[in-house]
């Protein structure tokens, strides 16, 4: 399971105009093949009149879902010059299309690659780049004369709180960094004076917006 990998945030939505073309940029998160083509032919559908839907998407740990169309466009001028934006800023599980519109002018290969790559750029933009870092969630259970020195500690740390369950004992439950796990628990052991030794209970990704 990878521990920290690139994608965007959302849905992005941002428009150029290059010679009177209209430019389109539509970016989405997308976890599956599924997903990336049901959000493709969404935009097809809003913009069913529009000269080209032209798309590409990346997806999964290692980038093992690689496609690009160019949807009437000559080829190789649309659909792999937004694919190669995602892999430059190191995506994963992202989909685009760039929907345009002609505006008389023909822009020729090199002009279009310029377009299409400037589009998704600014879309990608608009939908904001995050980091999702892989995070163990631990479970420190304590009786509950330690509950306000255990609190007050993690919320002036590094580390963040993620719940408080008032049972028999406590269980403070904490979102910890993978790779820093034994160093989370051989701090809250001595805080504790080994009345506690944190478990690890689930794993999550939180994202923090690059």
């Amino acid at each position: 399971m990878r521990n920290d990998y690139k994608t965007v945030k959302g849905l992005g939505e941002q428009e150029i105009v290059i010679s009177k073309s209209r430019f389109i940029a539509y970016v989405n998160r997308a976890e599956t093949e599924k997903e990336a083509l049901e959000f493709i032919d969404s935009i097809k559908k809003q913009h069913s009149s529009a000269n080209h839907n032209c798309s590409c998407y990346m997806i999964g740990e290692h980038d093992q879902i690689q496609k690009a169309n160019d949807d009437g466009e000559p080829s190789g001028t649309a659909g792999v010059p937004m694919l190669e934006v995602l892999k430059k800023q190191g995506l994963k599980d992202t989909v685009v299309v760039v929907t345009r519109y002609f505006g008389g002018i023909k822009l020729g290969g090199g002009g279009l690659i310029r377009a299409y790559g400037k589009a998704t750029t600014e879309g990608i933009d608009a939908a904001q780049v995050v980091e999702r870092k892989l995070h163990h969630v631990m479970k420190i259970s304590i009786d509950y004369t330690w509950l306000g020195k255990v609190e007050n500690e993690i919320r002036n740390s590094k580390y963040a709180l993620n719940e408080i369950v008032y049972a028999e004992n406590v269980e403070v439950l904490v979102d910890v960094l993978k790779d820093d796990e034994e160093n989370f628990i051989h701090w809250v052991t001595e805080l504790t004076n080994g009345q506690s030794i944190p478990t690890c209970i689930d794993k999550k990704f939180v994202e923090f917006v690059i």
